[in-house]
């Protein structure tokens, strides 16, 4: 069964039908059932708890966890790492139990009203409430976020309720179970990673913040245009060089923010002497573009890049010391630099890279790679390893990789 799209599902959810939310389409990712709070009812409770058997969750925002006085508690989970829950509660209704299914969906209901206050509620009771962070899926890739985003994409409130979903043994259902069971009830099965490409592309996230124009050494004038991720305060800057307005396709380059290469001169990878040539590539153009992200150490952040440098030390390559830390092989993602292009008119590039999913990458939210700008520089004793790396586990179309001879 194939992973559904998200306008099919937000047709669906309009409609208080259930989705089953996954976190990208993998054949080890677990799934939890998700509903718009506002679609709760009785047999949606009960279907969850009889086909999920897991725990039920109210996602709710930030604002109206403390709207409600809701007291919040730091929980370590697999599936909730670093998010916070609250004491569970349930609402009053006469003459039902609030732990049946009904009385479930009546405190759900009473939760998300807007007119509830904390006085509505009785703690302790049979709902567990989630915060779930600012900026939905953009800021964590989390079921408790998607939820929250998609209710707020049918037009709902911004609160999702979420049920883990077991197999008949007891077992976490992972996708091959989760796609049977969803053909059996016909429902769809949606990626928390297409969720985040879908917001990418229909929202404007990314804004300028400052600009100015300075010299470099390595490539003449350049106009420096700052932006601002609204997600999560990041900020990226894109070096533009002369008029880009052009309809034909501009030469660009997204480079990722590489502390110990750019600034430092680390021959330990080849970003600085890339970073240097691309500059030099687009001032010979006359006209381009370098998008420079915030996304150090293929997205792992500079303390673990460090500590990755570590566990070079001791015979991983880059890729091993990645997983070692517990991270993929490339956490870097191009929705951002794909908004910043689309706000300077570029739509169509020339893109200088060795890196075919950097090509997907950008082309999946919406920019055309007219042609592939081959970025190679030439090796070094200290990088030969790490470039064959990139090569053979990460497919980086690179040459001139032969050993050079050792040093007399």
């Amino acid at each position: 069964m194939p992973i559904s799209s998200i306008d099919e599902a937000l047709e669906d959810l309009r409609q208080g039908r259930m989705i089953i939310l996954v976190n990208e389409e993998a054949a080890d990712s677990d799934g939890f059932f998700c509903v718009p709070a506002e679609k709760v009812n009785a047999d949606i409770i009960n279907q969850m708890l009889h086909h999920g058997r897991g725990v039920i969750y109210l996602a709710l925002t930030e604002e109206r966890i403390r709207q409600l006085g809701i007291l919040l508690i730091p929980h370590e989970s697999s599936n909730f790492s670093g998010h916070l829950f609250g004491a569970a509660f349930s609402a009053r209704l006469e003459g039902v139990p609030a732990v049946s299914a009904k009385g479930r969906a009546h405190t759900i209901q009473v939760a998300v009203a807007d007119q509830s206050k904390h006085a509505d509620l009785i703690v302790p009771g049979h709902i567990q409430p989630i915060q779930a962070r600012s900026g939905g899926v953009l800021a964590r890739s989390g079921r408790a976020e998607a939820s929250i985003d998609l209710a707020r994409l049918c037009g709902f409130t911004p609160a999702g309720v979420i049920c883990h979903i077991l197999n008949d043994d007891g077992a976490v259902a992972l996708l091959p179970d989760l796609e049977q069971l969803a053909e059996r009830l016909g429902i769809k099965v949606v990626a928390v990673t297409r969720l985040i490409a879908y917001r990418l592309r229909n929202e404007s996230l990314v804004k300028r913040a400052a600009e100015e124009i300075f010299p470099t050494i390595h490539g003449g004038m350049y106009k420096a245009i700052v932006y601002r991720n609204e997600v999560d305060a990041s900020e990226h800057m894109a070096l533009v060089k002369g008029d880009i307005s052009n309809p034909d396709s501009v030469l660009v380059r997204l480079h990722s923010e590489c502390l110990t290469g750019d600034v430092f001169g680390s021959e330990r990878c080849d970003c600085g002497d890339q970073i240097r040539q691309s500059l030099r590539l687009i001032d010979q153009a006359g006209k381009g573009v370098l998008v420079y992200m915030h996304q150090e150490g293929r997205g792992i952040g500079l303390t673990n890049k460090i500590k990755a440098y570590a566990l070079q030390d001791r015979g991983f390559d880059t890729v091993e010391a990645n997983l070692e830390l517990g991270f993929k092989e490339d956490l870097r993602d191009y929705g951002i630099a794909a908004q910043m292009l689309r706000d300077l008119g570029v739509k169509s590039v020339r893109l200088l890279t060795n890196n075919p999913r950097k090509i997907s990458g950008i082309e999946e939210y919406g920019v055309r790679v007219k042609e592939r700008v081959p970025l190679e520089v030439s090796p070094r004793d200290t990088n030969i390893h790490y470039l064959r790396t990139k090569q053979k586990k990460l497919g980086h179309l690179l040459t001139n990789l032969e050993a050079k001879p050792a040093k007399s």
